[in-house]
């Protein structure tokens, strides 16, 4: 990949070294999902066919067979066949214009398809993504939990001895409910996320390795977009289509051939074998022969204007991006901060638990705390991937 260098690592390795893996990205999908864009791709190349060859006129066989007896008469018999050709031989470039507009029809399918498959691709890592996030949470939930019970059974102890007053044991008591609560939200939402990616996956989520995500310029994001290449395309299609429009009312030659052989078993009445072949010409006067052209020609121009639009658009999701990353950063670099600080408290405190001057609880809460901000700064770095994914989605590259 020539931009987004994307390379796989296990989210337990915290080495600044990734690993590299051989997996594509569309391995994330599930087999029954890459056979259905498969099919899609099939089913564009053969409509693409269909349409470019669709100036080729079919070759008519008929054949018709009839018996008729009028009040007692003689039984007739009729057997009619006829191989009939009417071929457009020149369109006024309609030809021309109905093979290029069937072309760039195909184009713009084959980049429709690409950004469904790669929004699954990105469904599918983005609840990798969130699920391993959850065990981090979790892991840190059960840290604040072990937490608020040692403060629970500190306030408890104050309060027997007479030294706090109920209300905080209270509030004590109310703090570690509503962190079990939230504990049990966290493993409710991650069996919801595993059951989603269940669905498009294939994949052990246990097993599955997290892609890594580099951080590309708004320059890149732009030129190698695959949305905004979809709608360039699209210009090129409509384009193609006004000319096949306009092309509609213009003249237009047929070169038109056909076999007759019409067999009768009425007395006095021969069978007939002949041929006849020629020329025609056709020139359509449609009342809404100008409408149609302008319609098309409003939307080749509506198309123009959406590229520019949507490079708008996309400059601003960049930007959105960008500064989500920035805050995410930030956060991460208090949690670092905090992460020392706690290492320096939980450093001290051991030397006073070793003199005798704090309990062990004070020095498990100091190591609970640690913890904790690492938990913090791992998951800041998942919430960094996951809006990266977002520029991915978008990006052109093979998948």
């Amino acid at each position: 990949m020539k931009v987004l260098k994307l390379s796989i690592a296990f989210l337990a390795l915290c080495s600044t070294t990734l690993l590299l893996c051989d997996e594509k990205l569309e391995d994330y999908i599930s087999e029954t999902k890459k056979e259905q864009f498969r099919y899609d791709y099939q089913k564009n190349e053969a409509e693409s066919s269909k349409l470019r060859d669709s100036w080729i006129a079919p070759l008519n066989l008929n054949y018709s067979y009839s018996k008729s007896n009028s009040y007692g008469g003689d039984v007739r018999i009729n057997e009619k066949t006829s191989i009939v050709m009417d071929q457009p031989i020149f369109q006024s470039g309609g030809i021309y214009y109905g093979i290029k507009f069937a072309e760039a029809s195909k184009i713009y399918a084959d980049y429709s398809i690409d950004v469904a498959k790669k929004k699954l691709v990105r469904d599918a890592i983005s609840l990798l993504m969130q699920i391993k996030q959850m065990d981090l949470k979790r892991e840190k939930q059960n840290l604040l939990i072990k937490n608020a019970e040692i403060s629970l059974a500190q306030k408890k102890e104050d309060y027997l001895n007479g030294q706090l007053d109920s209300g905080f044991l209270d509030s004590a008591i109310i703090e570690r409910n509503q962190l079990i609560q939230a504990l049990y939200d966290i493993e409710t939402n991650k069996e919801r996320l595993i059951s989603k990616f269940n669905a498009i996956s294939d994949m052990n989520y246990k097993d599955a390795a997290v892609p890594s995500l580099e951080i590309i310029t708004q320059k890149e994001f732009l030129e190698d977009n695959i949305v905004l290449t979809m709608s360039q395309s699209e210009i090129e299609k409509n384009r193609h289509f006004t000319d096949v429009t306009m092309a509609k009312y213009l003249p237009k030659i047929n070169f038109f051939a056909g076999y007759n052989w019409d067999k009768s078993e009425i007395a006095f009445q021969p069978n007939e074998d002949y041929y006849n072949f020629g020329i025609k010409a056709n020139l359509p006067l449609d009342i809404n022969s100008f409408r149609d052209m302008e319609s098309s020609k409003v939307d080749y121009m509506k198309s123009k204007l959406v590229v520019e639009d949507r490079k708008r658009e996309l400059r601003a999701i960049y930007e959105q991006v960008m500064q989500n990353i920035e805050n995410f950063e930030k956060k991460k670099q208090l949690s670092v901060e905090n992460r020392d600080i706690y290492e320096r408290l939980l450093a001290d405190t051991k030397q006073l638990f070793e003199a005798g001057y704090k309990a062990e609880f004070d020095v498990e809460l100091m190591q609970n705390s640690v913890e904790i901000q690492k938990s913090d700064v791992a998951i800041y770095d998942i919430d960094k991937q996951l809006e990266l994914l977002t520029l991915y989605e978008m990006y052109k590259n093979e998948i």
